[in-house]
């Protein structure tokens, strides 16, 4: 991998941003697209949108959220402990005994505290700890002097940041999804410096916010780009791990490729199309079935306005949801060969009604 888009997911995956606070991330991605797109903007929400070619008829969207899991100060003890609420989806079980950054009126370490082992009650020792019987210690005697450094809303994240493991291998709190804005901006720099897009074509690259809580950066910005076909980039769990088994859980392995799903949130149009460009680019790929909606930013592309050709792209993804999310960075560079590759086969006549294209 390159040395500045290595440099820029790393800065990107250090950002702490969950759903609602992505501001660090989103001017992480300006700063880096600003350097080659046509054009950048900001939306009322917080997206962020590289484009090129921004006033062709024919518009590509193109979504990676930026936000990542974490939490929220709702209450201070008036012994100085902080009591909170997750943001997004989180296994209760992984939050105990992780150092975290309470991001307040400046950036202060803090721990997640809970009963200890040797405390609980027999029929305590048998059931899964609740966030809500959990607290953050930032050190603090009295609420006093809690309230100085803290305010009611203020959002935490795990203190792990971006690690280069053996090999091609990475891990990083919130690769899920910064490792997906990565991709649609190396995309935008490779259409940019190899060429091969249609000159009535634009591609629209969202850093989009708040997909961890409802898709709702995507929603707002493919109503206002109003594209004709959009890419989800996000992650899937990878399965090359023990005790998971292939008939229920699928065959997804890091470093085999990015994927490619199928299934109903999927227009089949994109589909061939971005699978005839992995075979044409020579991009191994692998095919993740999806039987209903996706839980990713496709899921609202699709049905926006008038309805939206849609696809979606991922990455093999291990321990998602955990402060230590894993992938390979092959895989990521080859997630952006094939996302710059179907946009270059876009053309302003291309039908993408089932059944209907011109072959």
């Amino acid at each position: 991998m390159r040395s500045q888009t290595l440099e820029f997911l790393a800065a990107l995956a250090n950002s702490p941003s969950p759903s609602g606070f992505e501001q660090p991330a989103a001017s992480v991605y300006r700063r880096y697209t600003e350097a080659f797109a046509h054009r950048v903007t900001t939306d009322i929400t917080g997206n962020v949108i590289a484009s090129l070619n921004p006033d062709a008829g024919c518009r590509i969207m193109l979504a990676g959220h930026i936000d990542e899991i974490g939490f929220v100060v709702h209450h201070i003890g008036e012994g100085g402990l902080l009591h909170f609420s997750p943001i997004g989806g989180h296994d209760d079980v992984t939050p105990v005994g992780q150092r975290v950054w309470v991001h307040g009126r400046e950036r202060l370490p803090g721990v997640v505290g809970s009963k200890a082992f040797h405390l609980l009650d027999p029929d305590e020792k048998t059931k899964r700890p609740e966030i809500k019987s959990l607290w953050i210690d930032i050190g603090a005697s009295s609420r006093e002097e809690a309230e100085a450094v803290v305010r009611l809303g203020d959002p935490v994240t795990f203190q792990q940041e971006f690690h280069h493991l053996m090999g091609d291998r990475a891990s990083a709190r919130g690769f899920d999804n910064t490792a997906g804005a990565v991709i649609i901006a190396e995309a935008v720099r490779l259409l940019v410096e190899e060429g091969g897009l249609h000159p009535e074509v634009g591609v629209h690259a969202v850093a989009t916010v708040q997909e961890e809580i409802g898709s709702r950066g995507a929603q707002v910005a493919c109503y206002a780009i109003d594209p004709v076909t959009a890419l989800a980039i996000d992650m899937d769990h990878a399965t090359d791990l023990p005790r998971l088994n292939p008939t229920q859980d699928g065959d997804l392995r890091v470093g085999a490729g990015p994927t490619i799903s199928r299934g109903a949130n999927i227009n089949p149009e994109v589909y061939r199309l971005l699978t005839a460009a992995a075979d044409e680019e020579g991009i191994p790929y692998q095919v993740k079935v999806y039987p209903k909606m996706t839980p990713t930013d496709a899921g609202v592309m699709q049905i926006s306005r008038a309805g939206v050709a849609t696809g979606l792209v991922g990455l093999p993804l291990r321990y998602m949801h955990t402060p230590s999310e894993t992938l390979s960075l092959t895989d990521l560079e080859r997630g952006a060969r094939l996302v710059a590759a179907y946009c270059r086969r876009i053309r302003p006549e291309t039908d993408f009604r089932p059944g209907l294209s011109q072959m």
